[in-house]
């Protein structure tokens, strides 16, 4: 088997290259890495033209990006949602690219396919926070030619051992490609073992939409808290009105006003209501007894027809300005 894909690269590679670029950068874990390192060993061995083979990778990933990129233009948040309900860890899929972004906007591209789980989010994500077309291929393609240009380099410069390498796969044929295989099946189950063990620590009461809606027309008044990202909030500028905005790593400060017994709601835009649930949790541990995550977030709030509120552009940084109530 491995002896056959090596063939393959080497009869069908610049075919090969682009196909393989293009489906890791549209979402699916089928790494590139390994075949552009090939690649540029078998470059270096007069098999395929070297620029022939950095500009079929660059193309690639550009195309791959762009239509994550125009994506994101056309559905904003709704993609991020879509991306990291499929993620293997979907939990901080958004958050971590959403930070990254708040410290590197665009720039984040030029560092975006070096960083795990960055690669496929970034592109929707500047779409969605508006970064315009020609800024957006220029950094992009400065970041896949770095990325490409890096692994195919790799290759280059290491022909010597990459041809050990192959030739040792070679020989070894069926029995390393199942091993690879079942080390990537390994890497699955630590990642799903790792989410499910978050889940069961952060597993708590919630509150439903319609009994928070009860709780505020019926004057008890709990504090709702909207624990999202300043980014995320920049991509979904919706909020329940009167909630006030924290980080998540400063929540008992926004909080510490209230006295430890006053009724606090957490939600975020999150699968699983992970950021809020932590939340809860950290708010709890430093005395709040009446603490509870939103089920389903600000969406379940939205699509149950209760009343959610804008924030203007001016009050993103921040925190507490006033917020402008959406019509329907």
């Amino acid at each position: 088997m491995a002896h056959d894909i090596i063939l393959l690269i080497a009869h069908y590679g610049l075919l090969l290259i682009f196909c393989n670029v293009l489906i890791e950068q549209l979402g699916v874990p089928v790494p590139a890495v390994p075949t552009l390192i090939v690649a540029g060993a078998l470059a270096s061995n007069g098999h395929f033209p070297l620029v022939a083979v950095v500009v079929i990778a660059v193309l690639a990933s550009l195309l791959g990006d762009l239509l994550w990129y125009g994506a994101g233009r056309r559905f904003g948040a709704g993609v991020m949602r879509t991306i990291c309900r499929i993620s293997l860890s979907p939990d901080s899929c958004v958050k971590q690219s959403e930070l990254r972004f708040q410290r590197w906007r665009g720039r984040v591209l030029l560092i975006a396919k070096f960083v795990p789980g960055l690669s496929t989010v970034a592109p929707p994500l500047v779409g969605a926070m508006g970064l315009r077309l020609p800024s957006f291929l220029l950094l992009d393609g400065l970041g896949s030619l770095l990325w490409a240009g890096s692994a195919i380099g790799l290759g280059y410069v290491f022909a010597a051992q990459v041809d050990d390498l192959l030739n040792a796969l070679a020989s070894a044929g069926t029995l390393a490609f199942e091993g690879l295989l079942c080390l990537l099946a390994l890497y699955i189950l630590v990642k799903w073992w790792q989410r499910h063990r978050l889940l069961v620590a952060l597993r708590m009461a919630r509150i439903t939409v319609d009994e928070l809606n009860r709780a505020i027309e019926e004057g008890q008044a709990p504090v709702v808290v909207d624990v999202r990202s300043e980014a995320a909030r920049l991509l979904d500028t919706r909020i329940i009105p009167g909630a006030l905005l924290a980080d998540l790593n400063g929540i008992d400060q926004t909080v510490g006003h209230l006295p430890s017994d006053r009724e606090l709601v957490i939600y975020c835009s999150c699968p699983n209501e992970v950021s809020a649930a932590k939340a809860a949790k950290l708010l709890m541990a430093i005395g709040y007894r009446r603490v509870r995550p939103l089920l389903g977030g600000l969406d379940a709030w939205d699509a149950a027809g209760y009343a959610v509120a804008r924030l203007p552009s001016a009050a993103l940084g921040d925190g507490q300005e006033e917020v402008v109530l959406a019509g329907r």
